[in-house]
């Protein structure tokens, strides 16, 4: 039997609330610190406990992040979806169960299936916690079967308990236990193995919503009110986590306002308030919470008073699924509250991103006077994913046109809060406060010295200056990233979290004879190259995580008409994170339909 080694999949069926994503974060840490390419997908549902929860982890060789096709290792620990994990079993799989479930010991012709009795293993060492236990006896045997370094995994449990050494202690009990068992009782017949690599020293997990977090505090994030909502929470948990040992004054006072606020509105509301007496605030949310702030999001950009709001995308419409990723907020955020608006939206696509476009947002936010969005999403805020090399400010503070002194405002002629000096649609401000010019704002109609106005002339120029104001952003925010193919018959424009796919989607396609140029979008309004991409390929796909094709819609209202023949939508949304195979063949068939002979 030839071995396959590190290039699998396994998923891990257990139950929400007995521990089993402690276990199965040992898994994920131990495999990433052998140095083998390694990602994780939790899979959990919106309750606190007693339903059902995978995890998926994806061993591949070629650096592939998304959920495999298949799956290699099915580990079964819940009764509730017993008979549907072993449905989905194909010829190969390695069935590793729980004996002790009162279910038929699982059968599929085909399968490798080795039993263990976990609860009765896990009690043994602890009555009391055996249901928690249980899910490390299943790391044992894996740990075994596998042949997972010991001293590594043994690192992994006490990174994951924190030096809590009763916990350490207690759970690596249940795991030697279990892997001396299956050494001595099961005669392995699969071929699935895992070997160490040489481990890139700078590498490190962490999940998108820690990296927007501290990109936040290196940005000068000066006040975060913030109501709770799956699955941006952990952002405003992480400023106030890392707060105490980045952002203090010689006082050891935080410089950092930390608010948690009745609801969204009342948050979005702090955001502007603060925005407008010259602070950097931030809040976070998702879909539902960016809903209730439409008002005042409507009131930032029409008064022009920076701020930046995160929006962790979920799965709607409505509470729809809570704890599943979608890319399905996207033209929400571009187009936000009523009326005629449209605002920066910054899209990271892995972790480097998440940590840089949190700090640069508040510099765009200030440079172009508005809110800014940072869109990110379930997938890539709460997994966990390796990376490196953050990029740090290496530049002052972009704090735009802000005039301090006497001096400044005099050399301003005619200065006016809302008059245009320097033709780039943004014009200056001063602060509260300053003893300068008086500060007027106003969410009402008003002219260019912030005077109340219903004139139709004055209201017309002031939203034709507002609408260049921002698409001047084009070219200042992140540019797309292009892999150009030298045929460039066909294209595929993606952005957000379908970056941990698109290679083993591009690998699949060469595979059938297809070399396809890649235009990773970063930021909304679109940069001019996108135009570009679009121009010089005979066919292009938009390729998103949504049921209508947000970004296709977007696209084919900004590009010249006769280039919006050339645009095709491939968007598909099940609540799961991307996988290849489902993208690769709606590509193809896409194609055929338009008429390409590939």
């Amino acid at each position: 039997m030839e071995p396959i080694v590190n290039d699998f999949s396994i998923s891990i069926a257990t139950v929400n609330g007995t521990g089993s994503q402690s276990a199965n974060l040992i898994l994920l840490q131990t495999l990433f610190d052998m140095g083998v390419p390694v990602s994780g997908k939790n899979l959990f549902p919106s309750n606190i406990a007693g339903l059902p929860t995978w995890y998926i982890l994806r061993v591949s060789n070629q650096g592939y992040q998304a959920p495999g096709d298949r799956v290699h290792i099915q580990v079964m620990m819940n009764k509730t979806t017993w008979e549907k994990d072993l449905d989905n079993c194909l010829p190969g799989t390695v069935i590793i169960y729980n004996t002790d479930v009162k279910m038929p010991p699982p059968e599929k012709e085909g399968c490798i299936i080795y039993g263990t009795a976990m609860t009765k293993m896990a009690r043994s060492i602890n009555p009391k916690l055996a249901r928690m236990i249980a899910n490390m006896v299943y790391v044992g045997v894996l740990a075994d079967l596998l042949s997972l370094d010991q001293a590594i995994l043994e690192g992994a449990v006490a990174k994951q308990f924190n030096g809590k050494e009763k916990a350490i202690s207690l759970n690596l009990q249940a795991i030697n236990m279990a892997r001396e068992w299956s050494a001595e009782n099961i005669e392995k017949q699969d071929p699935y193995t895992i070997e160490a690599e040489e481990k890139d020293p700078d590498n490190f997990f962490t999940n998108g919503n820690e990296a927007i977090a501290l990109g936040s505090i290196y940005g000068g994030i000066t006040m975060l009110p913030w109501y709770p909502i799956t699955p941006s929470t952990s952002i405003a948990e992480g400023v106030a986590a890392w707060l105490p040992k980045l952002r203090q004054d010689k006082d050891g006072k935080s410089t950092c306002a930390i608010i948690q606020s009745e609801d969204e509105l009342a948050a979005v509301g702090m955001v502007v308030g603060a925005g407008w007496a010259g602070g950097r605030a931030m809040t976070c949310t998702s879909g539902p919470g960016i809903s209730l702030m439409s008002e005042f999001i409507g009131l930032a950009y029409f008064a022009e008073v920076p701020g930046v709001i995160w929006d962790v995308n979920r799965t709607g419409p409505s509470t729809g699924l809570p704890t599943r990723t979608q890319q399905g907020d996207l033209s929400m955020l571009y187009e936000a509250s009523h009326g005629d608006t449209k605002f920066p939206v910054l899209i990271p696509g892995n972790m480097e991103e998440c940590f840089e476009f949190a700090w640069r947002a508040f510099d765009y936010a200030e440079q172009l006077q508005t809110i800014v969005f940072g869109f990110s999403d379930l997938d890539l805020g709460m997994n966990q994913w390796s990376c490196k090399d953050f990029k740090y400010p290496d530049q002052p503070m972009n704090r735009g046109k802000i005039l301090r002194t006497q001096e400044e405002l005099d050399a301003i002629e005619n200065y006016g809060r809302y008059r245009d000096v320097d033709g780039d649609g943004i014009p200056y401000r001063t602060l509260p406060g300053s003893g300068l010019a008086p500060y007027l704002t106003r969410g009402t109609g008003r002219d260019e010295d912030g005077n109340y106005s219903e004139d139709p002339i004055v209201y017309h120029k002031n939203m034709q200056r507002l609408k260049e104001k921002i698409n001047g952003a084009r070219t200042i925010l992140p540019q797309p990233l292009l892999r150009l193919e030298k045929e460039k018959e066909v294209g595929i424009v993606y952005y957000g979290s379908m970056e941990t796919t698109i290679q083993e989607i591009d690998d699949q396609l060469e595979a059938t004879g297809l070399m396809v140029s890649q235009c990773r979008v970063r930021a909304l309004p679109l940069s001019p190259e996108v135009e570009k991409f679009i121009a010089e390929h005979e066919t292009t796909i938009i390729l998103e995580i949504n049921r209508d094709g947000q970004l296709y819609g977007i696209i084919r209202k900004e590009i010249p008409i006769e280039l919006v023949p050339k645009v095709h939508s491939v968007a598909y949304s099940d609540g799961l994170p991307p996988r290849a195979r489902i993208y690769s063949d709606l590509i193809l068939e896409t194609l055929r339909r338009c008429g390409h002979d590939n």
